[in-house]
């Protein structure tokens, strides 16, 4: 049977500022697919990678170069060879993912070989800020499990006392979104050990990471800009402990499960990450989620809006998606 593809942008405001060391954004910009095949419709929702090139609109022309073949009928598998890994693929193939858990009446985690799906732990992030604000926001979220601290290549250790002053209970990971030279990480590696940080995101450059190589740390430093498919495994593995996995890098949660099981293989850890977004673009993660160790979903918990039917945080537990929203 054919179907009906429609394709548009969305715009959602956030609730701040949300500062990285690249720099600030206010909205947070997304491409929606619907996919209509008979009684049934599936959605998805991207943000795309920016920092590869990606706009609404490069996302946009690549999904309409192949809309003919996707009304016609195509397969999550199909897809894979279709487009390459980034944002359209993701929003294509979450959209497939649902529409075939509606006609077979079953979740999207059963279609992925999970048999019983639970809710999930997720990080909440604090973005860059003044140290004050810091800890006042630590305050704010100190009965959440998980904080995600955000810094950049100067005050680093501030920002962590600060947010463990805040928040003595709270595992933290520190993402310093390659702001860090190898010598800073060696550096600091201790005293953030100290202060019980878990885990180190992406401290150095992607291009300049030779200097892990075997590099003996007190905390576990994962991989995220240099990771996107499976074809990127064989240049970390001995340079990271953990891979973030991102549906939007991988180009889907097709291709995300993949990268999982041969990450595992390989002997990483498993993160599942997100490039902020509404509930429609966490879900298809929360079944990735599924298989991971660490969480960081809070993508909705950023936005002042979400979508009817969203995901539910509970102090950084998220609900599982409904059958309304998605899968």
């Amino acid at each position: 049977m054919r179907g009906r593809l429609d394709v548009a942008t969305r715009t959602w405001p956030l609730r701040e500022p949300f500062v990285i060391s690249r720099g600030a954004e206010t909205v947070c910009e997304v491409i929606v697919v619907r996919l209509e095949r008979g009684a049934h419709a599936g959605l998805g929702e991207a943000v795309g990678v920016s920092y590869h090139g990606e706009t609404l609109q490069s996302m946009l022309a690549q999904i309409e170069s192949i809309r003919d073949t996707v009304e016609a009928g195509v397969s999550r598998q199909e897809l894979l060879g279709l487009l390459p890994a980034g944002g359209a693929r993701n929003a294509l193939d979450a959209a497939l993912w649902d529409l075939e858990a509606k006609e077979r009446g079953v979740r999207a985690w059963e279609l992925a070989g999970i048999r019983s799906a639970v809710p999930i732990v997720t990080t909440v992030t604090i973005g860059i800020r003044s140290i004050e604000a810091y800890e006042q926001r630590a305050r704010e979220l100190a009965d959440h499990p998980w904080l995600k601290i955000k810094v950049g290549a100067d005050h680093s250790l501030e920002a962590v006392r600060a947010v463990r002053r805040g928040a003595p209970d709270a595992r933290l990971v520190v993402d310093a979104n390659q702001a860090w030279s190898v010598a800073q990480l060696i550096e600091l590696a201790p005293a953030m050990a100290e202060l019980r940080v878990d885990l180190l995101e992406q401290p150095v450059d992607a291009a300049d990471d030779v200097g892990l190589v075997k590099l003996d740390l007190p905390i576990p430093v994962c991989a995220d800009e240099p990771v996107n498919t499976v074809a990127d495994l064989p240049r970390i593995v001995d340079r990271y402990d953990f891979v973030n996995i991102k549906l939007d890098k991988s180009g889907g949660l097709t291709a995300a499960l993949e990268l999982a099981h041969a990450a595992l293989g390989s002997g990483l850890r498993l993160m599942v990450g997100c490039m902020v977004g509404g509930s429609v673009a966490m879900a298809p993660a929360m079944v990735l989620a599924q298989l991971c160790e660490i969480a960081d979903l809070d993508g909705p918990l950023l936005q002042a809006e979400d979508w009817a039917q969203a995901i539910s945080y509970d102090r950084g537990v998220m609900s599982l998606p409904s059958r309304s929203l998605w899968g």
